[in-house]
């Protein structure tokens, strides 16, 4: 066996059907005596109800989080929590609400309990994003690391099926590419492995009939699993070229991911044996080198949009894109060959196969 660093993140999980309800208590643990509840205009009545349970320890809402945390909206969230005296922001929603906890996080040390209710992952990372003047930069510190987070699997119920299940394939790329990170480890692909198939068997179902409870429970599951990848090893080119349509192009993040992930895994099909045979195990097919393929049928299966096109990527940005992208490369198993990622990017711009 090859040797390997694995670290756990300090963290607390409270995972099953109704532990919202455990809230209050988790927070008075923690000694939070004033706790603001973040959240998207969109999810501003769930984030009053939420504060309603929460009783006199409950500073109100801030419902401003927008897609990719512009730092213009970060400062001005961390203006009001410095003002109001806030010690702890209670991050409900997705990936854009816990973003913006987290860069409060970074600029103040104020701490984050986090109750996702999509399958974004982030809040079991030290990662943060900013974007600015149409550039998202990403870094990692520990002061954005949830102290807590609840998975509540009846918090996805009202999520729509087509939002679960791109939701729900962003979460898979967190696994996926942990398979492949620089730093991977035997206990990482092992959460990986078990992450994509638990996805892989609940998103079909949820998309099904989205009230399924056992499916809800398995995806969130499955969820919360790419997250800790996400957290303890690097990612690859595939969260490069998504990380950079989002900042460049402000396409949406679970969408773009679920999108451009056949896309990647075929870029990397050749770059890892071990990593592939994983992912093939994991997808319930044969052919490592088909991966791709499988994961665009999947995507088909699913009812998610299948271009890049379709979700507002126009057709120039295919070349600014992979430049970006071969300019400024995080780590991957094979190198950035740009007329191949342009390739890659035409063919996801239209929805073509990958293969």
């Amino acid at each position: 066996m090859n040797r390997f660093h694995y670290q756990a993140l300090p963290l607390d999980v409270y995972f099953g059907k109704g532990r919202i309800s455990e809230l209050r208590g988790i927070l008075d643990r923690y000694g939070y005596r004033n706790v603001l509840v973040m959240t998207t205009p969109d999810q501003k009545s769930a984030g009053e109800k939420l504060a309603g349970t929460l009783g006199d320890i409950a500073a109100g809402v801030y419902p401003h989080a927008v897609m990719h945390v512009p730092v213009e909206v970060a400062q001005k969230a961390s203006a009001y929590v410095r003002e109001h005296q806030i010690d702890c922001c209670i991050a409900l929603g997705g990936g854009s609400t816990i973003g913006l906890a987290k860069a409060v996080a970074l600029e103040l040390g104020v701490p984050i309990v986090a109750v996702p209710t999509t399958y974004a992952g982030s809040e079991m990372t030290t990662v943060y994003g900013l974007t600015d003047n149409g550039r998202k930069t990403t870094g990692k510190d520990i002061r954005v690391l949830p102290k807590a987070v609840i998975y509540d699997p009846e918090l996805t119920f009202t999520l729509p099926a087509a939002i679960s299940a791109a939701s729900g394939m962003n979460a898979m790329a967190h696994a996926v590419e942990a398979l492949y990170a620089e730093n991977k480890n035997p206990i990482i692909s092992m959460m990986a492995e078990e992450s994509v198939r638990s996805l892989k068997n609940a998103l079909p179902k949820i998309v099904q009939n989205p009230q399924d409870e056992t499916a809800r429970e398995q995806a969130f599951y499955g969820a919360w699993l790419a997250g800790i990848c996400l957290g303890s090893v690097g990612m690859a080119v595939h969260h490069k070229i998504c990380h950079t349509l989002g900042g460049t192009f402000n396409l949406p993040h679970a969408q773009a991911h679920a999108i451009m992930l056949p896309y990647s895994v075929h870029y990397n099909r050749s770059a890892d044996d071990e990593a592939m045979a994983r992912l093939a195990s994991a997808l319930d097919i044969a052919d490592p080198q088909a991966c791709g393929s499988e994961l665009y049928r999947l995507n088909q299966s699913l009812g998610i949009p299948m271009a890049l096109k379709d979700i507002g990527f126009p057709e120039h940005g295919a070349e600014e894109v992979a430049r970006i992208v071969c300019d400024s490369p995080y780590y991957n198993p094979r190198p950035y060959v740009y007329d191949e990622l342009l390739d890659l990017l035409k063919k996801a711009h239209e929805g073509r196969p990958p293969a």
